[in-house]
């Protein structure tokens, strides 16, 4: 089976030197959820999540992919990665296998599967509760990683992807604007808030780990305030390149700022660590224009999100300490096998699964009882459990390539929805993905080379270069408008 072809990653800067891989340990949390109106009757504070039934995408409506995810076994990662010692990922050829069928921009999309949290901050009065869910928001955005382990597609120059959710009155569009260095550009807009940004997904190869940062500042505005958030993305890294199983973290301090208040958010997501005591962990503060701690954020980037009084916290951390040392007895711990998953590690929630009787549990901090009084802002949704065959999907990824014939008549002709070899890759079908792909990237070199003799300058069709008025950043990419008025003879053939 021919399934070699050219796969741009991007821009990476390859390094011999292996950062420290600490063995961990992650116990995970099974919960199932009430609904607000059980949770309000039963005398607790309605929470802010999604259910797997709550978004609505125009056509969209399938639980399953066509095809399942094809087996592995008789390729190895490592030993493509192992030319790239010394050299940019993107001169490497890539087996089309280790990819899943999504396009990077219809993976950018799913930032806004948590949007409702931005509603809710939009409608609420506090500033600081305004950032409580700013920073919900931001955290869930990054929840849908979790075993997302496949590589999506890189986009060809001016391709471009639009999203309708119907349930929040949502719009948005995304464009590949720039193809070395790979940029994708974004914007989204509601009743209720505007959302956009940039990604400039820059790559590191450490031997063992593969650590992505995602350059690029994200902004939010909330319309009812006239509020401007501002924040950068974390790091992840995928660790066991060489031997065991992969896994994926999500690391680094994520400062947001509104420029209006001047409140700030600062997250700290933490590395596992030595046996994963700090597996998925995020910890915070919220503090006001003078520096003033107002707020304590701590979870699970992966599950939830609380927020509790500073004081109170601090209170509570050490009772909780006290019963822990209290109520076990303290052993020592054996070292996990080099290159294992980290012990306990559980890589997917299923809360569907609880037994009835710990149905209740849903709305207890999984922290401790000292945490009862603790608000909880964002809860995960389970993924289906189908999601292990089709790439560890969530129910909102399974849908964001859904083609539906209507859509055919109204999308733009560059929409990812349109590209054959993430359709063929989605029916299983790896040799006509496989070719699809190199027609494409030939498509696309016989185009640039055109270009560049003809000395012709590509410009972005939705998207202009200009500046951040609040941060004063270059290099923003901001949209132009017009896309919605569904006039795309202007758009380039590139499929």
């Amino acid at each position: 089976m021919d399934t070699q072809v050219t796969d741009g990653f991007a821009d990476m800067h390859v390094s011999e030197k292996e950062p420290p891989v600490q063995p961990v340990n992650h116990v995970g949390s099974d919960k199932h959820g009430t609904t607000d109106q059980e949770e309000e009757s039963n005398g607790k504070q309605p929470i802010t999540r999604s259910k797997s039934a709550d978004f609505i995408i125009p056509g969209c409506h399938r639980n399953k992919l066509p095809g399942a995810m094809l087996r592995r076994d008789q390729f190895s990662l490592w030993t493509v990665l192992k030319q790239c010692i010394g050299k940019e990922l993107s001169k490497i050829t890539m087996p089309v296998v280790f990819n899943e069928p999504m396009s990077f921009l219809q993976r950018m999309s799913e930032y806004v599967e948590h949007a409702q949290l931005l509603i809710k901050a939009d409608s609420t009065e506090d500033p600081v509760d305004r950032m409580k869910y700013v920073a919900a928001f931001v955290l869930s955005a990054g929840a849908s990683n979790l075993d997302r382990l496949s590589k999506p597609f890189n986009p060809l120059l001016g391709e471009t992807f639009e999203l309708i959710r119907e349930d929040l009155d949502l719009k948005m569009v995304l464009e590949q604007v720039s193809h070395h260095p790979p940029v994708s550009a974004f914007h989204c807009h509601c009743p209720s808030f505007e959302f956009h940004g940039s990604i400039y997904p820059k790559l590191k190869f450490w031997g063992k780990s593969l650590e992505i940062a995602p350059k690029g500042l994200l902004t939010i505005k909330l319309n009812k305030h006239d509020e401007t958030y501002t924040w950068n993305n974390p790091s992840s890294c995928v660790h066991n390149l060489i031997v065991g199983r992969l896994w994926i973290e999500m690391y680094g301090i994520v400062n947001i700022i509104n420029h209006k208040t001047g409140h700030k958010c600062s997250l700290d997501m933490k590395q596992a660590g030595w046996f994963g005591k700090d597996i998925h962990k995020v910890e915070g503060y919220i503090s006001d224009r003078r520096g003033n701690k107002k707020c304590k954020l701590f979870g699970k980037w992966v599950e939830y999100l609380y927020a509790m009084d500073p004081d109170q916290f601090d209170q509570a951390q050490s009772s909780e300490k006290q019963e822990r040392r209290n109520s076990r007895s303290v052993t020592s711990s054996p070292k996990p096998e080099k290159g294992s998953l980290p012990r306990g590690y559980q890589p997917i929630y299923n809360w569907a699964k609880v037994p009835p009787q710990l149905e209740e549990d849903w709305c207890i901090n999984p922290d401790g009882p000292e945490f009862q009084h603790a608000e909880l802002l964002w809860r995960n949704v389970p993924r289906p459990d189908n999601s292990a065959q089709y790439y560890n999907f969530t129910l909102f990824a399974m849908r964001v390539n859904e083609l539906s014939e209507s859509m055919k008549k109204h999308i733009a002709p560059t929409d990812s929805r349109l590209r054959p070899d993430i359709r063929h890759l989605e029916n299983a079908d790896v040799d006509s993905a496989s070719d699809e792909k190199h027609r494409l990237e030939e498509k696309q070199r016989a185009v640039r080379k055109q270009r560049h003799k003809s000395k012709e300058t590509w410009s972005p069709v939705w998207f202009y270069l200009g500046s951040h008025p609040h941060t004063g950043d270059q290099d923003i990419w901001t949209y132009k408008g017009g896309y919605w008025d569904r006039n795309y003879s202007h758009c380039p053939d590139i499929f």
